[in-house]
Formats: C-alpha cells, structure tokens, sequence
C-alpha cells in the first residue's frame, strides 16, 4: 500500500478506512466478529488509517474498532471525532463542543478504543454557540497532555478553519468530497494547499452509488439511511445514473471497476486527499484498495472532470436538517 502525509507529517495508508457503517446507517449487517476479521483483513492489506466517532452506534463503533486494532495498535492511525450531546439513555440530543465536553469525551474514547492516544481528534460538526478558538484551544491542551496527536475538523466553512488553524494546526478536514458533491473544491481544496492542511474525503463512493450497483429500481432495507435521503429518490437516482455511466465509460477502458474509477478521481486530485470508503464486505475491500494502483492520467482527470460538469446532480445530499449543521 503507498502512503500519503496529511498534514503535520502525519503519514497514512492512501486509502482509509471508514468504520461508521459496520454499526449504524446501513440496516442489518455482518455480526460483530466478522467486523473484526474484515478490520484486521484491512491490515493484513497494508490499510493504516482507520476513523470512527462516538456518535456511531452510538459509543459502539469505537469499541469495535478499539477491540478490533489493540492487537496492532502501533501499526495504525486511528481517528475519532467529538462534537454532539447525548442524553441519559445515549440518544444523541444535538451539538456539544465546550472545552470541558471534549476532554471528557476525549477520556471516554480512549477507553473505548483501549488506547493511551487518539491520532486524530475532529470536531464532527461546529457548534456555532462555541468560539472556534475555545474548541482549537481545549485540543491544544489535549495534544500537551499527550491523549492525542492531531486535530482535525469535519464540515467546516474555511473561515472557521482558519481562526481555528491559528490556535491550534489542523492537521486535516474531513468532508465529503466525490465525483457527485464537489463543493470543497471552491474554497476547502485551495485552503489546504495553503495551510498544509490534508483533506479526508467521507463517502468518498455516494454512500454506494458510485459503485454502480444502485439503480432506480434498488430497494433499501429497514434502517437504511439512503431511504432518507432525497439525493437517493427513485427519480433522483435516475437522473445521477448519468455520473456512473461515465464512470463505467472509463473503467472499461482501464480494465478497472467503477468504484475503483471513483476514487482513483479523488487520489488524482491532490497528494494529500486520502478518501475513507467504508465497506462490510472483504470483496469490496479488496476492490476498493485495488484503486490505489489504478493511474489516471491527467487528460483523463480533465476528461472526467468536464464532463461531471455537464451533468445537473439531483437531489439534496442529506435531509435538510443535517444539512444546516455544515459549512459553518
């Protein structure tokens, strides 16, 4: 597996690992055993970077992960992520980013993923009712007293990033980014290349659709998130067959998969993006790390990138109350 550098040195697999689906989002899956082995299989594969967050489950994803990597601990980067409220029965209740709410929570993910360290601690989500500089500056501390390596931010306008970058260095922003949403390529994309700052694109796939094995016609099971999800509307998707088809289009021609296409686009752009697919399925993931020796050329990414233009995505990429919680 080839490596990349996110910034402030931070050396990583070029291809991540995205663990959130293995406990929430996607309906009924593999148990918790066969998550572990396909974790490990990861690994096995040269896979070094592996993201999680309380949220996910939530609390459980992190002790799947925890329990999954303890045996290789010092081979990998692990990242988490603070930022929402919970109540008494772990229901998530809203935003939650005081300066004492992330080092307790900073404390709770360390015992869940049996660690003395969190590689990468992001901020899930702004919380406008917190200054930027509060949250930067209880990270700072946390770095000091050794619990974690990096700070990163997820979802963050560039301004924000910036007043927070002057506290503390972000060593990396993850956002979605992919061949269907591509707005971090107006402001996040050329703010990274001026900070140094690495950019680790979720639901580097279209939650999937990317891969081609969604259509207008697929039904989603009970618990499924895409249900919710206007950009996964019957009508919506039939429109957005228009990006896999042009994905299917070079993939024939590079002997590869559309998937694979998919983020050999996104390890094109820059040398410091390292997209995080998530899978339950070792086929998937062995697909999904052949991308990483998939070598378009620049003509090709041009290519791509003038025809993606041409096509009018449809559909709102999350509810619009999840929405409004980005780009802050």
């Amino acid at each position: 597996m080839q490596t990349r550098i996110l910034g402030n040195g931070l050396e990583v697999s070029a291809l991540g690992f995205g663990a959130m689906g293995m406990s929430q989002s996607y309906g009924p899956g593999p148990g918790r055993d066969a998550n572990i082995a396909l974790l490990r299989a990861a690994v096995d594969r040269g896979v070094t970077f592996f993201d999680t967050a309380e949220v996910y489950g939530p609390f459980v994803n992190e002790e799947l992960v925890g329990e999954a990597l303890q045996p290789v601990r010092d081979q990998v980067v692990i990242a988490t992520k603070f930022g929402f409220a919970f109540d008494a029965d772990g229901k998530q209740t809203g935003l939650s980013s005081r300066p004492d709410d992330i080092k307790r929570v900073a404390d709770a993910s360390l015992e869940r993923l049996r660690t003395d360290r969190i590689d990468l601690f992001y901020q899930h989500r702004v919380n406008p009712e917190v200054p930027i500089e509060d949250v930067a500056g209880a990270v700072k501390e946390l770095i000091e007293a050794g619990k974690v390596r990096h700070f990163g931010m997820s979802e963050a306008a560039a301004a924000t990033v910036r007043r927070a970058h002057a506290v503390q260095p972000v060593t990396a922003l993850q956002n979605e980014y992919s061949l269907w949403w591509r707005r971090p390529e107006a402001e996040i994309l050329p703010m990274c290349a001026e900070l140094g700052i690495g950019l680790v694109p979720y639901s580097p796939l279209g939650k999937g659709f990317l891969t081609g094995a969604i259509d207008q016609n697929t039904t989603f099971t009970p618990g499924d998130i895409r249900g919710t999800i206007p950009r996964f509307e019957a009508e919506a998707r039939a429109a957005n067959q228009a990006v896999v088809d042009l994905l299917g289009a070079v993939a024939g021609r590079k002997n590869a998969t559309v998937a694979q296409i998919a983020l050999a686009w996104l390890l094109a752009q820059r040398p410091w993006i390292v997209p995080i697919p998530g899978t339950r399925r070792l086929e998937r993931l062995e697909e999904n790390i052949g991308a990483v020796t998939v070598e378009l050329t620049a003509d090709e990414v041009a290519d791509l990138d003038r025809a993606a233009a041409q096509i009018d995505i449809q559909g709102g990429r999350y509810p619009e109350h999840i929405e409004r919680m980005t780009n802050l």
